[in-house]
């Protein structure tokens, strides 16, 4: 079987990217043992070839070449970029690295401990704090609702076997796709690809069965992590979003960039440029394998929290109820043609909108006809998108702050308020 390959080539700049992906990443990771995929991905990297880390990584440098891996939710990829004259050595590497790591009990040991003080240290990053705790409650009981990273007690019970099932499960040449970008043509990076399958166990390709996440329960429910002298705030305030194969996805991006998603959309205007509450005031709307969540981001001063949230769900209110204007739906057109000429304009850029619908199941053509798509929707549609998939009756709202002195004005001011939890910053689940 040939290995699946993507190619955008390029002679702008002599350098060559390379991406090895796995089809599915920490969705994969057994109850109980979250993050073993990250775990077990950077170990292949650090151990491969059987070197130290160290030596590797001079053999790396002194091809003029980087090596990284990146772990998400629904792929693990591992990304190259190297100088093309260097790309055969680079390339004979690569094979060394995924086919031959020694997956060394006291790297993995390293490794873990590296990972438990990330975890500790990761508190002191409030937003990542309250991203956290919003995604945990909207995706309660799914895997999305899942860290990447894991837990200290999920790290500490991964053992040298897990690794090893894990690595021979995912590292197989069915489960892979190889993308090249950059100063190579099809028949070489073809080549390459079929290099690196060839010095890998065939196995077979990992079935995504992650179901699609469950509607929300009804009403507001409020999660407040709680963390000592907090003067500022991080807020999250959300549901449910689109998927890629809705008949509206594009309708709701669309009307998404109206609201939150520039900086002088809705959100911007009446949270920073009038009242000044927050730096910055975004909606967000991301895409996976299966529906994702919508989601509002800003991160006033303490005693501006409570009439911040009161105004951001006004505006969704608004939002919701009384949808675009033609002018707005113009504005957004132009705004999103334009812009679309950054998301394309090199090589390595294009190859990860195609490697996206590869390993996302994206509709045909979800990026190349993607202009089409946008200069194609309504206000009808927009508006009708948005009253279908968002519910601001229906919200998870997550706030980090200091509970002693926001948590009163905040319950007064989110209204309909169904159930409320109180989350220590330091809680590790």
């Amino acid at each position: 079987m040939e290995p699946q390959v993507l190619v955008e080539a390029s002679t702008a700049l002599p350098l060559v990217t390379v991406t090895v992906a796995e089809r599915t990443g920490a969705v994969d990771d057994p109850e109980g043992k979250e993050g073993l995929s990250r775990l077990a991905a950077r170990l292949v990297r650090r151990t491969g070839d059987g070197l130290p880390t160290e030596e590797l990584d001079e053999k790396i440098d002194s091809l003029g070449a980087s090596l990284s891996v990146d772990v998400g939710q629904s792929t693990c990829q591992f990304h190259g970029t190297v100088i093309g004259r260097s790309l055969e050595r680079f390339s004979d590497l690569v094979v060394a690295v995924l086919s031959r790591p020694s997956l060394s009990g006291e790297e993995l040991g390293k490794l873990k401990r590296e990972t438990l003080a990330d975890l500790v240290e990761a508190r002191e990053n409030d937003r990542d704090l309250a991203q956290k705790w919003f995604r945990k409650t909207l995706f309660a009981g799914h895997l999305y609702g899942r860290s990447v990273s894991g837990t200290p007690a999920s790290i500490a019970s991964i053992s040298d076997a897990d690794v090893r099932s894990h690595v021979a499960g995912t590292l197989a040449a069915k489960n892979l796709v190889f993308a090249f970008s950059g100063d190579v043509d099809e028949t070489t990076a073809r080549a390459l690809a079929t290099r690196i399958a060839g010095a890998l166990p065939p196995g077979e390709a990992r079935v995504d069965r992650v179901p699609e996440p469950a509607p929300l329960p009804k009403g507001r429910k409020l999660v407040l992590v709680d963390k000592p002298d907090r003067t500022q705030t991080q807020i999250y305030i959300g549901c449910l979003g689109t998927h890629p194969h809705d008949e509206d996805h594009v309708a709701l991006h669309v009307g998404n960039t109206i609201f939150g998603g520039t900086f002088t959309a809705r959100l911007m205007k009446e949270v920073r440029s009038k009242r000044g509450w927050s730096y910055g005031a975004y909606s967000n709307l991301p895409y996976d394998r299966r529906r994702r969540g919508f989601s509002l981001w800003t991160f006033p001063k303490a005693d501006d929290a409570a009439p911040c949230i009161a105004l951001e769900l006004s505006l969704l209110e608004k939002w919701v109820e009384g949808g675009i204007t033609p002018r707005e739906l113009a504005w957004a057109k132009r705004y999103l043609v334009r812009s679309h000429a950054f998301a394309v304009d090199t090589a390595a850029k294009r190859l990860a909108q195609r490697l996206d619908e590869v390993l996302y199941g994206l509709p045909p053509g979800y990026h190349s006809e993607y202009l089409e798509r946008v200069q194609a929707v309504t206000v009808e549609d927009v508006n009708a998108a948005i009253r279908k998939r968002i519910t601001p009756e229906d919200l998870v709202i997550t706030v980090l702050g200091t509970a002693k002195d926001v948590l009163v004005p905040i319950r007064t001011a989110i209204g309909h308020l169904t159930s409320e939890e109180i989350v220590p910053f330091d809680r590790d689940d």
